[in-house]
């Protein structure tokens, strides 16, 4: 039986990812490329949303929080469920179809746009609607990765897609800034619907087979399955408590970013090109943080690493309600920079830690229901910035945000990473 019969037949334990390292794994290349080209043009649309609806449509805050958490709602409606479903099939075909859905929606916008008819509410349906895709993709996306990756290259992959996000980050949220003022905001939304059809042509162009789940005699009703995923991620005292940490560490972060826009837009008097490449300054600190993330697991081991990592960034968070215009616009630069630094840390060697460590026929149940608490606090942090932008002021609000944002790191101090210099690579046995 050769290689690739084998990865078929087996079962998702026993998936075989190619060999050789990174450099010369042409699949992992393609998911990759297609990935970061996508989230370039997410991030130039995160930019045209919240400018069409500010500029063109004249929102409020709370507006602003509701379309911040309009794309994450699906977490908390769907996400659970759909871990189970993802655990069932294979995982490229659902990336696909999840591609296709935000392609032709998105061209719907700069159409209304140009016809005068553009609403708040098509906007909002619109980013809903792409979170529901976007719930069944990042599933499938984190239990893909290692179909196509070995585990000794899990760490690197990951370092390295963090990495590319963050540089997709500056060009797309600094360039969806720069499209706004020359093309206006709807046309930064026709390009993401290019990058969503790159990137399902990079899938596409992928060798590896991934094996079709094992079917059990008696598949279990859906309710057990979630169950399972669900009583594996909050049981275990590591998934616990980093789970904790990111649910906090979102719902903080999304409420700041939800009303940076219209901070840097009215309180500081910025044009819109400017106010792209000011959101995206945060992202050069990503760039480091993945870069270094070996280095610095490598000097101070993964969990006491994670702890270094938060631990000294966090506290920069408090810069950004300092912000003014002229030179102190660099508060806004670094703090934003630094806490990205160690919040892509985190998410690099928490990543490789999760793939490794969950059981592979549990890691889709297992992811989702870490996604479900970390991104379902999305939408409450959206919501819950614009509210009291709304009520507190642009600049009160951010006081409270980023004081939160500093004490963050706390929450890992309360589990068994302390006591630690490495993060385990299976649970222990009972």
């Amino acid at each position: 039986m050769n290689t690739r019969q084998a990865a078929r037949d087996a079962g998702p334990e026993q998936a075989v990812a190619p060999r050789g390292g990174l450099r010369g794994n042409r699949d992992f290349r393609l998911l990759w490329t297609g990935e970061t080209t996508n989230r370039v043009g997410i991030n130039i649309t995160a930019v045209g949303m919240p400018l069409l609806a500010s500029v063109t449509l004249d929102a409020n805050a709370f507006s602003m929080g509701l379309l911040a958490a309009a794309p994450w709602l699906p977490w908390l409606l769907i996400g659970l469920p759909a871990g189970a479903w993802v655990d069932r099939t294979r995982r490229r075909p659902v990336m696909q179809i999840c591609n296709l859905v935000p392609l032709v929606l998105l061209a719907t916008v700069p159409a209304a746009h140009w016809l005068g008819v553009l609403t708040m509410t098509q906007l909002l349906l619109v980013a809903l609607v792409n979170g529901f895709a976007a719930v069944f993709f990042g599933i499938s996306y984190k239990v893909y990765v290692p179909t196509v990756v070995g585990p000794e290259d899990l760490q690197e992959a990951n370092a390295r897609l963090q990495g590319s996000e963050s540089v997709a980050q500056v060009a797309g949220l600094g360039g969806g800034g720069l499209l706004a003022q020359a093309f206006g905001a709807a046309s930064g939304l026709l390009v993401n619907s290019v990058t969503f059809l790159v990137c399902t042509l990079c899938l596409s162009g992928i060798r590896s087979e991934e094996p079709v789940p094992k079917k059990p005699a008696e598949r279990p009703a859906l309710l057990p399955d979630i169950r399972e995923g669900l009583r594996f991620a909050f049981k275990d005292p590591y998934l616990r408590v980093l789970t904790l940490y990111g649910a906090a560490t979102n719902l903080l972060l999304t409420g700041q970013a939800a009303i940076m826009p219209l901070f840097v837009l009215r309180d500081l008097g910025m044009p819109q090109g400017a106010t792209g490449w000011l959101l995206a300054s945060g992202s050069i600190g990503g760039i480091l943080g993945a870069a270094c993330a070996k280095h610095l697991t490598a000097r101070f081991g993964s969990a006491r690493g994670l702890l270094v990592a938060t631990v000294l960034s966090a506290p920069f968070a408090l810069l950004v309600p300092l912000t003014e215009t002229g030179w102190r616009l660099s508060a806004l630069v670094a703090g934003s920079a630094v806490l990205s630094l160690g919040v892509v840390l985190a998410n690099v060697i928490q990543g490789a830690f999760r793939q490794r460590y969950c059981p592979p026929q549990l890691l889709g149940r297992v992811s989702a229901s870490i996604s479900f608490a970390n991104f379902g606090a999305i939408p409450v942090g959206s919501l819950t910035g614009g509210a009291l932008g709304t009520v507190l002021g642009l600049r009160p609000t951010l006081w409270v945000l980023t004081a939160g944002l500093a004490l963050t790191p706390l929450f890992l101090l309360i589990g068994p990473l302390r006591g630690r210099r490495d993060l385990p690579a299976a649970p222990a046995t009972r």
